[in-house]
């Protein structure tokens, strides 16, 4: 184990609540394109902007992208996201693959600090089975699956109720405690 975590902050988890839950919200605002007109540590920006810059901007409608030329200064984005979080990253020498790559990055990150998660619970045995997900104990098959499917969307039979059960077994004793027409 490395001791890199030792030099992050730490914190609990601070998620946008049920985002995604009807319909996702891009929690990137705006980003700032800073760079040089003229200085070839901003080439690769410089070229990002002249091709990729527009699809960009048609494939993410919910941020702003502003552009803001300045001399002598070395390229950056400043990524500002819903939660009032910055973030900062120099681009000197990227290439505009590497541009379009982390401006991707930053497009998919939620703006919450990078940090050590901490836990409400502590054990001193923690499990070596793995953490449970929903998706533990599911059959392999429906990695493979063309949905919708038939076979899944059909009801599942139900067991009877335990309310049932009882009144049924109610039922049946009353049946039986009446006298039939040979005994009257």
């Amino acid at each position: 184990m490395s001791n890199t975590h030792l030099f992050l902050p730490s914190g609990f988890i601070r998620a946008p609540l049920q985002n995604g839950l009807g319909r996702y919200v891009p929690q990137l605002q705006r980003i700032t394109l800073k760079f040089c007109k003229n200085h070839g540590g901003s080439r690769g920006v410089r070229d990002f902007i002249e091709a990729d810059l527009l699809k960009f901007a048609e494939a993410n409608p919910g941020t702003v992208v502003y552009l803001k030329p300045r001399r002598h200064r070395s390229a950056c984005m400043v990524a500002e996201y819903l939660n009032g979080e910055k973030e900062y990253l120099s681009c000197h020498e990227y290439s505009r693959e590497e541009v379009s790559k982390w401006l991707s990055y930053l497009t998919a990150r939620s703006g919450i600090p990078v940090m050590r998660f901490r836990k409400y619970q502590h054990t001193d045995y923690p499990t070596i089975q793995g953490v449970w997900t929903p998706f533990t104990h599911q059959a392999s098959e429906a990695n493979t699956m063309n949905f919708p499917n038939e076979e899944l969307s059909k009801p599942i039979d139900l067991q009877p109720s335990a309310t049932e059960q009882l009144l049924e077994i109610f039922k049946n004793t009353q049946i039986k405690d009446q006298p039939s027409d040979s005994e009257k």
